[in-house]
């Protein structure tokens, strides 16, 4: 086996040649589902289809035309709309595997890719999954279970609790503790995903339920825990490797502090003010956590570092997000790393071959609405869609020109990743690569992501994970609002039609423009595919008029007050989801509520009344 270095980005870099190690340690997979959607899906898609290996694509009703659906070699159906009817369908699944006769599986992240019984049902059925051993995401997936395992490997954590939290009796009582504010956090998730800050306890109650609540839907498991929530860290993470040979090492580290409701926005390597011997422990660290829980294939250590001191906060038992930026400044394609590990093939460098060179800079393009720091989700149609080019620049997207960004799932449309030799001009090719990016239709990060950038307390490294929402001054941020689309795409309705192939008459179901179609045609398919709805008239949200209105497409969750309640302004008068997260509708005026039009699990379009204050 061998090695080469690369030199593409004017630096010496590691790049994979594995030829030697074909077929010596196993066979290389023939067929490769990838349970997942989005930007991820298409990432791994790609890399499967340079190493000649046929994908699998699997997707919902909502994304029957999704870029990932288009660019695989197969795709098949898993119905419903939402995440628990379709990607969170272990059943589902594992039919397709069935079906498509795939030898291995790759669970992107998100969904089910540190979930035990998912990995076991995979393997159980014959088939790789792409990731750690299930032992291990069991250990490592659970928060609890790795604060654990990382003490007895000598890796101190953050101040916490290695128990389910079963009362908000217990958030209070480790608040009065260990001092206000407290973390609440999903056991068996992340991405900020199931997590709330309590600052009193007085909100111990609402604060606990609502992460319960949104975990369950993200992750399937609602279990939590608590931590102490530091006053000014950095999130500084480090990715690992593992073979199953007994050998692992640290890639480098990632810095993802710039964050709103704890999810990362940008991300950088190397990080800034961050010392040597403070890297090379924390990666000496990160290798221990990996080693104490038998890991194998590609994971991520997360710490939280102060004032020179740094502590464990937990391990991601996958391919991260923000992995592009390890990838530029290494130039090693680690999904292509992770399905040689999962095929048998060991690593083909040591720790001391490793080098990293330049800086690499990461932003999420999200469709969310930053205007005055909110970040309220924006789902629906993108009507234009313009990609940056140049060196050292490069864009993983899902959608595409014409696609629309559901409010039932993730609200990440792209990532955006550039290299430069350092890290001013890769602040300033960043800069330059959000300008020439378009995305029209829906509101995006895009503005608030060229205030960071452009921020002096940005640029000297001065920030925390508490500098986005707290001093960046987003607060003054001014959106402009989208523009109508002049002509707008007719909407599809499901018709059965006869067709004949090669002389065979076969019966197969179209989505077909309903202007193509009949009245009966279209009351046939309307029968099939449930009740259409119905129009409906939006009124704006008035400043302190008693009218409460949503501003957002999404699905009530939960209902707070009651007709004849007097209610304070700012009180919250419902809970919204949209786009995998909640947020509280608040209302403008103090006055008693006169009506309440929506009830749990109503479905509202934005400008939709839920209620009116008198």
């Amino acid at each position: 086996m061998s090695w080469y270095r690369n030199s593409y980005f004017g630096h010496n870099s590691i790049t994979l040649d594995m030829s030697e190690a074909e077929g010596k340690r196993g066979q290389m997979f023939k067929k490769l589902l990838v349970a997942n959607r989005g930007e991820i899906a298409v990432r791994v898609i790609r890399t499967a289809r340079e190493m000649g290996i046929k994908t699998v694509a699997i997707y919902s009703e909502l994304d029957r035309d999704a870029l990932h659906v288009r660019l695989a070699d197969e795709a098949y159906a898993l119905g419903g709309q939402n995440v628990t009817e379709s990607y969170l369908n272990t059943p589902a699944i594992l039919d397709v595997i069935e079906k498509a006769k795939v030898d291995a599986l790759h669970p992107g992240y998100g969904f089910f890719s540190e979930n035990t019984d998912f990995a076991r049902a995979v393997t159980s059925a014959g088939v790789t999954f792409i990731g750690p051993p299930p032992e291990a995401i069991e250990i490592m997936g659970d928060k609890i279970s790795s604060r654990i395992a990382a003490e007895k490997a000598g890796v101190a954590g953050v101040p916490g609790t290695v128990e389910v939290i079963q009362d908000p009796s217990e958030v209070i009582t480790f608040g009065n503790h260990h001092g206000w504010p407290v973390a609440i956090k999903a056991a068996y998730g992340g991405g900020g995903r199931g997590m709330r800050v309590v600052y009193n306890p007085e909100s111990a109650a609402e604060a606990l339920e609502s992460a319960q609540r949104e975990a369950e839907k993200a992750f399937g498991r609602s279990e939590s825990y608590l931590e102490r929530y530091l006053t000014w860290p950095r999130h500084i993470e480090m990715q690992i490797f593992a073979d199953k040979f007994g050998n692992a090492v640290w890639l480098g580290e990632r810095d993802c502090s710039s964050q709103r409701r704890h999810q990362k926005l940008v991300e950088e390597s190397p990080a800034i003010l961050f010392p040597d011997d403070v890297r090379q422990a924390m990666g000496d660290a990160a290798v221990k956590v990996a080693k104490a829980c038998g890991y194998v294939n590609a994971g991520t250590v997360e710490f939280l570092y102060q004032d020179g001191e740094f502590y464990f906060l937990e391990m991601n038992t996958r391919l991260q997000v923000e992995h592009p930026v390890t990838e530029f400044v290494t130039s090693i394609d680690l999904v292509e790393l992770q399905i040689r590990v999962a095929a048998g093939e060991p690593l083909p460098f040591a720790q001391e071959d490793i080098e990293r060179s330049g800086h690499a800079i990461e932003v999420r393009i999200n469709a969310e609405n930053p205007e005055k720091g909110k970040f309220l989700p924006s789902p629906g149609k993108i009507t234009k869609f313009l990609k940056p080019d140049g060196f050292g620049v490069r864009l993983d997207s899902g959608y595409e020109s014409g696609d629309t960004v559901s409010q039932f799932y993730d609200n990440l449309i792209a990532k955006l990743i550039v290299w430069a030799p350092n890290r001013d001009r890769a602040i300033a090719k960043m800069l330059r690569a959000l300008d020439e990016t378009v995305i029209e239709g829906i509101h995006t990060t895009i503005p608030a992501l060229q205030h960071i950038l452009s921020h002096e307390d940005f640029k000297s490294g001065h920030h925390s994970t508490k500098w986005v929402e707290e001093k960046s001054g987003l607060e003054d941020l001014a959106v402009s609002p989208i523009m109508p689309e002049e002509a707008g795409e007719e909407e599809k309705v499901l018709r059965e039609v006869d067709a004949e192939v090669n002389g065979r008459r076969y019966q197969v179901k179209l989505w077909l423009p309903e202007k193509d179609l009949g009245d009966a045609a279209v009351k046939t398919a309307s029968s099939m595919n449930g009740k259409r709805p119905k129009a409906k008239t939006h009124h704006p949200i008035g400043g302190g008029s008693g009218t409460i209105a949503v501003p957002m497409q999404g699905t009530i969750v939960k209902v707070l007050v009651e007709v004849g309640q007097p209610v304070e302004a700012g009180q919250t008068v419902c809970i919204l989801e949209a786009m995998k997260m909640e947020n509280a509708i608040n209302s403008e005026k103090t006055g008693n509520v006169k009506e309440v039009r929506v009830k749990p699990g109503d479905s509202v379009g934005g400008g939709d009344i839920v209620a009116i204050i008198e």
